[in-house]
This record gives C-alpha cells, sequence and structure tokens, in this order.
C-alpha cells in the first residue's frame, strides 16, 4: 500500500526545533530531531531499554535523551551513554534517512542505502524572490490515495468548493488527462467565464479587475509517491489565457504534499506558491486563510467517505470519466509498488 523507497515531507523545517519530534509515517513509528551540526536524524521511536518512545524525551549537546531512564540514543542508532549502566551490548534501533531542503524535512522510509536527495522533487518557488509562499498542515482520517483522487478530480469544487472556486463552467468542460511513464497530468481550461469568490479576491490583490470575464485554467501533475503540483490561475479573457502576460493574470501553484500515516490517516501538508505581488505580506496572509478554508471543506467528506469505504469494504464503486486522473495515479502506485 505504501511505497517506502521514496521521500516524504515529515514537517516543515521551522516545526523541528529543540525538541524531538515523534510521527507515524507509512505504519512506521519514528522520531526526528537535530544533533549537534543542526542535521537531521531520524529513528525508530522505540527506546532499547524499555519500549518507551524516544519522542517523550528531549535533546541535549545534539543527543537524544529517552525520558524515561536517561538513555543516550546516538544518530547511528547505537546507544551512548545511560546513567549508572553499561551499554556495549545493548541491541541498535532502526535509523532512517532524512534531509533537510525547500524549508521542509524529508524522510526515506525503506532503504537507507538507496535513498537518494536528487530525487526531491524540485521546488522553483523556494528562495526566490519572483514568488511568495504560505500553507499549512491538515491531520486527515482517510486513505492517502483517496486524497489524490480528491486532487486529481477537480469536478468536485462545483458542489464542495460553491462559495469559494467552484463554479458550474467546471462540470461543462471535459477534463485531459495524460499519462508520461510515472507521471500523471490532469488539466481543464475554461473561457470567458465570470472569475469566482476565491479567484476574484487574488485579482484585486494584484491591482486587476475583478469584474470582467477571465479564462482560468486547472493542470494537476501527480508524481509519485504522492506529490501533487496543481497550475492554477485567471486571466483577463482576451489576452491568451495560461499564456497571457503577467500584466493580465494571477497565476499559482498550489502544492500538495500527501504523507501516509496509516492505511487511514494521512499528513496533509498544503499550500500556494504565487508568482504575482511576491513582497505583499498581507496578501500571503489573506490567500493562506483563503486556501486553508477551501481545504478545510473537504476534510469532512474525506473522512466521512473514508468511514463508509471501512464499513463496506470490497463494495464496488463507478468510475467515470472524471475519475481519470486518479485512476491513472493509482496505477502508477500498484505497479511501483511491486518492485519497491
Amino acid at each position: 500500500m505504501f511505497l517506502k523507497n521514496t521521500w516524504y515531507v515529515v514537517c516543515s523545517s521551522s516545526d523541528l526545533t529543540d525538541k524531538p519530534l515523534g510521527r507515524t509515517i507509512c505504519n512506521e513509528r519514528m522520531v526526528f530531531y537535530r544533533d549537534e551540526h543542526q542535521h537531521v536524524a531520524a529513528l525508530e521511536d522505540f527506546c532499547p531499554h524499555r519500549g518507551a518512545p524516544l519522542s517523550l524525551g528531549f535533546v541535549k549537546n545534539g543527543q537524544l535523551h529517552c525520558g524515561y531512564h536517561g538513555l543516550v540514543m546516538g544518530c547511528e542508532g547505537r546507544t551512548v551513554a545511560m546513567p549508572g549502566q553499561r551499554v556495549k551490548n545493548f541491541p541498535e534501533i532502526r535509523t532512517f534517512a532524512a534531509h533537510e531542503q525547500y524549508g521542509f524535512i524529508w524522510v526515506w522510509p525503506g532503504d537507507p542505502a538507496r535513498a537518494d536527495t536528487a530525487l526531491i522533487p524540485h521546488l522553483e518557488w523556494h528562495n526566490n524572490p519572483a514568488w511568495a509562499y504560505g500553507g499549512g498542515l491538515y491531520h486527515i482520517q482517510c486513505d492517502y490515495r483517496l486524497m489524490i483522487d480528491n486532487l486529481m478530480d477537480l469536478t468536485h469544487e462545483t458542489y464542495v468548493h460553491a462559495n469559494s472556486i467552484g463554479q458550474p463552467e467546471i462540470d461543462e468542460t471535459p477534463c485531459e488527462t495524460s499519462v508520461d511513464g510515472d507521471r500523471v497530468v490532469t488539466s481543464r481550461r475554461m473561457y470567458n467565464i465570470p472569475a469566482p469568490p476565491f479567484w476574484r479576491m487574488a485579482l484585486r490583490g494584484n491591482g486587476l479587475a475583478d469584474d470582467v470575464p477571465v479564462d482560468r485554467w486547472q493542470i494537476c501533475r501527480f508524481t509519485p509517491p504522492s506529490h501533487i503540483m496543481i497550475e492554477v490561475g485567471v486571466a483577463h479573457a482576451g489576452h491568451g489565457g495560461y499564456d497571457a502576460p503577467d500584466s493580465h493574470k494571477v497565476y499559482s501553484v498550489v502544492v500538495d504534499f500527501l504523507t501516509p500515516e496509516t492505511e487511514t490517516s494521512m499528513w496533509y501538508f498544503w499550500g500556494m506558491a504565487r508568482k504575482f505581488k511576491p513582497d505583499d505580506a498581507e496578501l500571503t496572509q489573506s490567500i493562506r486563510e483563503g486556501q486553508g478554508k477551501i481545504f478545510s471543506e473537504d476534510l469532512q467528506m474525506l473522512e466521512r467517505q473514508q468511514q463508509n469505504l471501512t464499513r463496506h469494504a470490497g463494495r464496488r464503486l463507478l468510475n467515470l470519466n472524471i475519475d481519470a486522473g486518479g485512476a491513472h495515479s493509482r496505477r502508477v502506485i500498484e505497479r511501483l509498488l511491486k518492485t519497491d
């Protein structure tokens, strides 16, 4: 169910401070902390003495101390010391490859020897003065693949997000889906339509009229294991749509990192990187709040959907043309699981 030999987001860099952080990822209980050089270390969240969670301990001089009896763990999974005890023969615990990049902490739950930081997806907007970014985290009680389905089929916007980004024209415009190796792209382009509330706010934020027809685009790009980047935006109609000059459009990338916790729960790292008015902190906050509200509207639907699927395990579901993006993404995951 989970691809293990790949990178997942653990937390934002700012969330890993001077205390250990416990997190379950792909059914593996892990603890993360910074060593004396501020590098990220990741261990099994299990003290070899009595099995206590190491995440309930503390970090001192770059070493992780168990909060139960003071056992000190090294970054390599070996016990370094324990008050009044000889620790030479203590069993090692499992370690995980971890890396800090693009403002996130990443972990490789599989074989550390296969971990390659070059496989971390490139984030063009990070530390780029032409871009601004704001985001957050939701802990959701659903299979991460349900969120993949949700993000690769934005038809639901008309109904779940009726007061923010939804509009009838989404239903009326067919989407196109393509597969290139392990990547899946679903796109929809709408022309000469009214802008929904969220995008009217974005147009005003960029100093553009919000009461004129626009061209709108949604381009959802899935990359395994569960990373989805969605190019979104609107442009004043008649100026080229997606290819319109910056002076006539608002362009953003919705950033979605889905990290499985268990079979029925996940960590959802969401955000929006925008390529207009990057120095406007107030606009960044407004967009972040708006986007956070939009994503919160999905939570109840996804969690109740998971409850239904658990209650009716094995019940056949329908696949329609609007489900193509999610269906192809799931096939990519299933294929890669056979060789992971």
